[in-house]
């Protein structure tokens, strides 16, 4: 279910990232212009502590998948889907338990993590629940800025043993 990202991906995984419910629940809410999304693509491509995948519903590709900070232990993950398309067909929900289940597998099968940890805005309650669900657990809470704005954000993680 994930997979690893294609050239002709890198168009709609921006058309994905600048979706205003996206965006409003990014640690970046600005639209992202075609050139700042190239040169994150080069950036991601070059580290190794980095990984970005794409996340097929169904055989369509419906989300994306981030994993950063990798170590041979431990990677913080993020996602986000193609809002638009999954309404559209009524799989919204099912896609974004599928994608977490994905990611999940993912981290503690080929990735060969012990701990998988998130960063989720803290008035973000869907998708806290969501992860709640999963294992994960509400390890600790911290300020962050976004887009000059002091938000709070709530760090998850969940342990192998625990998924």
């Amino acid at each position: 279910m994930l997979r690893g990202v294609r050239d002709d991906d890198l168009p709609v995984m921006r058309r994905w990232r600048n979706h205003p419910r996206v965006r409003a629940a990014s640690f970046t809410t600005h639209e992202i212009g075609a050139g700042e999304h190239a040169r994150w693509w080069a950036a991601v491509r070059a580290d190794p502590a980095k990984r970005v995948l794409i996340y097929d519903h169904g055989g369509t590709a419906a989300g994306v998948v981030t994993y950063a900070d990798l170590s041979a232990v431990s990677a913080c993950w993020g996602f986000y889907l193609d809002f638009d398309g999954l309404e559209r067909s009524g799989t919204l929900l099912r896609a974004w338990i599928g994608l977490e289940r994905a990611a999940i597998d993912h981290a503690f099968g080929p990735l060969g993590l012990t701990t998988l940890r998130g960063s989720v805005l803290a008035d973000n309650e869907p998708v806290r629940l969501l992860h709640r669900r999963f294992g994960f657990v509400e390890v600790g809470t911290y300020r962050r800025d976004v887009d000059g704005v002091a938000r709070d954000v709530v760090a998850i993680e969940l342990r192998k043993e625990d998924s």
